[in-house]
């Protein structure tokens, strides 16, 4: 009798996001350095984005 393999796809996808959630977590300064490298190059001091934000003189 032949084996199921309806339940295979699934094992392969919670495979598939273990691992990318392990190398997240491995690489996590990396990532975050490089993403508020970003923030920063796309809105420039934080500060000043903050304290328009709140309505408040950064400067």
């Amino acid at each position: 009798m032949p084996r199921s393999r309806r339940g295979l796809a699934t094992v392969e996808v919670v495979i598939l996001i273990a691992v990318l959630i392990a190398i997240a977590l491995i690489f996590r300064g990396a990532i975050l350095s490089y993403a508020t490298d970003i923030i920063h190059s796309v809105f420039g001091d934080s500060a000043s984005v903050i304290g328009d934000i709140s309505g408040e003189d950064a400067g």
